[in-house]
């Protein structure tokens, strides 16, 4: 592998990226791109590779200048100097240029030495700007974690004592993260940015510092404490409040500021009955408000000396009802509105991640806010790696794909690029063979919609679809975590993830479904079945005519007591295979249970011919024993859509065939003549 730096020349001619390649290659590996579109592939895939672009303007597809703005967008440009090459010379194209944030513009016809000066003299700078966001970078990130280590370590000293493991103030500090990120999306009123949910997160660590002046004896007894021992509880909120008051020449930090209102006010309620102060409603710093949820949330979760642990669906339940004091409304609708993705962050968060974590977004947050943009992107990326890896380190060898949405790129793994057919990288996914063909244009368009339906906290997504894999129809699942920028709010970048395919656990479902709807005697549809199916149609839009057929064997008992039940078995087999023989693939026939029978079929014109012939085709003899059957017939056109009502007129149909029909063995269509008829059957 070349230890060169990589270049990338951005121009439609051939000859003029001929040029500008044999002037840089004896540096510098060279990458090649004819138009925009083709540089933004190129850079997605070596963003941390190219140390310079020379590029064009007048380019077919997307110009330089669109190029230039798809730079800024993605973050590209505060990282990878851009020098503009182009016989364009006027002023307006140069501001527009570095307007754009190109930071150098040579106008052809160059010469080798003026190229080479430039492009060595940017490549150093940027190496030189790198070098010294890095060394930033580095000191801000000790400085987080010492002083994010030293709030661990009071925070667990109060841990230890009360005889807790350390996780309830890495809960407390996540569930007050999610609360206060869907506080800001419902609401403004609390004016939080991601500095001050940060700086909340942080000083939630020290809501119970003040247990450290409670005595042993009180903190951990196991039972209920007595009037006098609470009230000596009630205490460690002013302590702790005293304690961060009292520090020498540190009041005024905003740390401390907002660790002082929720040592103290921790316990309040929204109705104004908590304590220390009994303040209600909004007198209750947010802060405080949203700690004090998050408090309770994890003690009703979590295991203590005097209580086992709630489930989380429990202890939502509980606090929705009051019976832990009254919370802050919109509070109230943020813990319902998360409760899921808690339930699920808190089962797999550990001290040392989510520590890091922390520190990794307060690295970023100042960077940014300082302008080291370079160290930034660098955090982000490794942010991006870090997911990408800890997802395909969970995925065996599957098609894994990751796609941009801006511009629209999808690049697959080489097993997957290999199994479907298709190249590693595609462009344009959604009029490629890969979104029309492989899925279905409208299969795919709505696997982009869900994607970006998802949002920076819940980014995973799973969908079914059948897939057209080299000629092969194949059920895959499709498993995708989507990506977003760590902007103010948050930019749908893409989804990395994996297709999965599930065809032959498809068809065994589908096979168990089956076996699971039939008659096992006959071969039919089960009752349940057949009703659903039934009901599904009545209940769609279009509806046409049908008939409902309702019968049983006359004197079957007989079979049963004379030949013996297998041949009585026979019997209903026999039927089964006449009524198959006799129906369409459309229609829907079934074994209600004993020697009842139904079938639904839909007709144009008359059915009567059509209810003759399935009559006669059932009756005769099966060996030696005649087969005789009474059957009731209801029609319909869509003014009945109810299954109960067409099965009683069918039944009632039949029954008056039964009992007022000599020699029963024959069929009734269902009129208002015998609509007083009781069958004695519940439908």
């Amino acid at each position: 592998m070349s230890d060169k730096k990589k270049i990338l020349i951005v121009d439609d001619s051939e000859m003029n990226r001929a040029l500008l390649t044999d002037m840089l290659e004896d540096d510098y590996e060279i990458l090649e791109a004819e138009n925009g579109l083709e540089a933004t592939q190129i850079l997605h895939a070596h963003e941390l590779d190219i140390c310079i672009v020379l590029l064009d303007i007048v380019m077919p597809v997307m110009d330089g200048f669109e190029t230039l703005a798809m730079m800024n967008k993605k973050g590209w440009i505060k990282s990878i100097p851009v020098i503009m090459i182009s016989a364009e010379t006027a002023s307006t194209y140069m501001d527009r240029a570095y307007g754009l944030g190109a930071v150098d513009y040579i106008s052809r016809p160059f010469d080798e030495r003026t190229v080479r000066h430039r492009v060595d003299s940017n490549v150093i700078l940027g190496e030189k700007q790198r070098e010294l966001s890095s060394r930033l970078t580095e000191q801000i990130y000790e400085k987080e974690k010492d002083n994010r280590l030293m709030i661990e370590i009071l925070s667990h000293i109060v841990e230890f004592r009360n005889g807790e493991s350390g996780l309830h103030v890495l809960h407390v500090h996540a569930i007050t993260e999610f609360l206060l990120k869907e506080l800001r999306k419902k609401t403004d009123k609390y004016c939080l940015n991601q500095k001050d949910i940060s700086l909340i997160c942080n000083a939630s660590a020290l809501h119970d510092v003040g247990k450290i002046s409670i005595p042993s004896e009180v903190l951990n007894k196991p039972g209920r404490l007595t009037p006098e021992e609470f009230e000596q509880m009630k205490l460690h909120t002013v302590e702790g409040a005293k304690m961060l008051k009292d520090i020498p020449m540190r009041s005024d930090e905003p740390l401390i500021k907002i660790a002082y209102q929720i040592c103290r006010w921790h316990h309040e309620r929204w109705d104004g009955r908590g304590y220390p102060d009994g303040l209600k409603g909004e007198e209750i710093p947010i802060a405080a408000q949203v700690v004090a949820l998050a408090d309770v949330y994890d003690a009703l979760t979590s295991k203590r000396v005097y209580k086992p642990a709630f489930p989380p669906e429990k202890a939502v339940e509980m606090i929705l009802n009051g019976e832990c004091g009254a919370f802050n409304p919109l509070l109230l609708e943020c813990l319902k509105d998360s409760a899921d993705t808690l339930k699920q962050e808190l089962t797999v968060i550990s001290l040392g991640n989510a520590a890091d974590k922390e520190i990794q977004n307060t690295v970023a947050h100042t960077l940014k806010t300082d302008g080291a943009d370079v160290s930034n992107r660098t955090i982000r990326l490794l942010e991006h790696e870090r997911m990408k890896s800890k997802i395909l380190s969970d995925l065996s060898r599957e098609i894994m794909f990751e796609y941009n949405s801006s511009p629209e790129i999808i690049t697959l793994s080489e097993w997957g690029a290999d199994y479907l057919g298709m190249p590693v990288t595609i462009v344009n996914p959604s009029t490629d063979a890969f979104g029309t063909e492989v899925f279905k244009p409208k299969d795919f368009a709505r696997l982009l919609e869900k994607m970006k339906n998802t949002s920076a906290e819940n980014s995973g997504i799973m969908e079914k679809y059948m897939l057209n894999i080299k000629g092969e129809k194949t059920w895959c699942k499709v498993i995708a975590k989507t990506m977003w920028s760590d902007t103010e709010p948050p930019e749908y970048e893409g989804a990395i993830g994996k297709i999965v395919d599930i065809n032959d656990e498809t068809e065994e479902m589908k096979s168990l479904e089956l076996k699971a709807n039939l008659d096992a005697a006959t071969g039919l549809l089960n009752h349940a079945a057949a009703k659903e199916r039934i009901t599904k149609y009545l209940e769609g839009e279009s509806v046409g005519k049908y008939a409902f057929v309702f019968f049983d064997l006359d004197d079957f008992k007989q079979a049963n007591d004379v030949y013996g039940h297998k041949f009585g078995d026979e019997v209903l087999a026999h039927v089964a295979k006449t009524i198959k023989k006799n129906t369409r693939s459309s229609d829907i026939a079934a074994r209600m249970g004993g020697d009842e029978f139904i079938i639904f079929m839909c007709y144009r014109g008359t059915i009567e011919g059509q209810i003759k012939r399935i009559f006669n085709a059932l009756t005769g003899y099966y060996k030696e024993f005649p087969v005789k059957v009474s059957m009731g017939v209801a029609l319909g056109d869509g003014s009945i859509r109810d299954y109960e009502t067409l099965f009683e007129m069918a039944d009632k149909a039949a029954y008056h065939i039964k009992h007022n029909h000599a020699g029963k063995n024959s069929y009734c269509f269902y009129d208002d003549s015998l609509a007083d008829i009781n069958t004695g059957r519940d439908t």
